[in-house]
């Protein structure tokens, strides 16, 4: 007797495994990997850049075609809404401006929005304030205005009608000073003395020995200069060639000293000759040069110990 053998289904075989495809990485992946932010911040950097282009385009196109400007003022707020709106100002070259009014000027706009700031109205009115020479003003998308400030360099202290102002070698004045806090500057007196200042620093440095020892300088009937030396001394110079006289002066000085001798003002006006008087005495004295200074050398040279014939007084001014 036979038996019949009944087989089952035939066993599945398992799929075959897909094999996953090895990820390369591009050149610009590997070098978004070695930066020193995230992946993140890069891409917000990207859109911010993208937007940014896109709404200067848009600016820029409605402009030439001539789309009215309130539809370009709109197109410009729109990007101030979407981030591109100052928030932040970075201003740098400040040593003795003050900060906050370069912050109040740079924020003084009818709009925000970094499309409408007006960066050369920013730097005119910068300008404005005396201590400012120069300034350049940028924009750091999304919302950062740069300030780069040059200051101006104190020269010298003008005093006019009791007033103590700080000035420039230019004249351009800078700010008041308080008597107490008077700097280590040259001191420059009279009305319209100011604007003489570049003439001034030419003529100290026509005679550089006596510079250190000008304490003062006095700008008489806008036409010439009266110079106070330290020893007390007040030397007059002509309208004309006062570079030349303070350099004979300074000669004199150096061959025979002058300052600190006891006399109250040298007078040299007149070109042919420097008279000079004593306190207390009504008449001046006519100092005869030495040869070294170009003129005659004679008893009448100061340091000598006697005066030359006494003269007509000078009068002042």
């Amino acid at each position: 007797m036979s038996r019949t053998i009944k087989r089952g289904p035939s066993p599945r075989r398992p799929v075959p495994r897909r094999r996953q495809p090895v990820r390369r990485e591009t050149l610009a992946q590997r070098l978004l990997a070695r930066l020193p932010v995230s992946e993140e911040t890069v891409r917000k950097a990207v859109t911010w850049t993208i937007l940014g282009g896109a709404g200067a385009a848009a600016l820029a196109v409605a402009t030439y075609v001539g789309v009215p400007g309130m539809i370009g003022t709109a197109i410009a707020e729109q990007a101030g809404h979407a981030g591109f709106r100052v928030q932040q100002i970075e201003v740098t070259g400040l040593k003795r401006m003050d900060r906050m009014t370069v912050y109040a000027v740079a924020l003084d706009q009818q709009s925000r929005a970094m499309p409408l700031v007006n960066l050369e109205d920013v730097r005119a009115k910068l300008l404005r304030y005396g201590w400012i020479k120069d300034a350049h003003v940028s924009r750091r998308l999304p919302d950062t205005l740069l300030v780069d400030i040059e200051e101006r360099t104190p020269a010298a202290v003008w005093q006019d009608n009791g007033q103590l102002t700080l000035i420039d070698a230019g004249g351009v004045l800078l700010e008041p000073v308080r008597p107490e806090a008077m700097p280590d500057l040259p001191l420059i007196i009279g009305p319209g003395a100011n604007l003489q200042e570049p003439a001034y620093q030419a003529l100290l440095s026509a005679a550089p020995a006596l510079k250190p020892r000008v304490k003062a300088a006095t700008w008489i009937g806008n036409r010439r200069w009266d110079i106070t030396f330290d020893s007390g001394e007040t030397l007059a110079l002509p309208e004309e060639g006062a570079g030349a006289a303070l350099m004979r002066f300074a000669a004199m000085d150096g061959s025979r000293p002058l300052l600190g001798r006891g006399w109250l003002r040298f007078d040299m006006r007149d070109p042919t000759k420097l008279v000079a008087r004593k306190p207390g005495l009504n008449q001046n004295h006519a100092l005869a040069e030495p040869a070294s200074a170009g003129g005659a050398t004679g008893k009448g040279a100061a340091g000598d110990g006697a005066d030359a014939a006494p003269v007509d007084k000078t009068s002042q001014g």
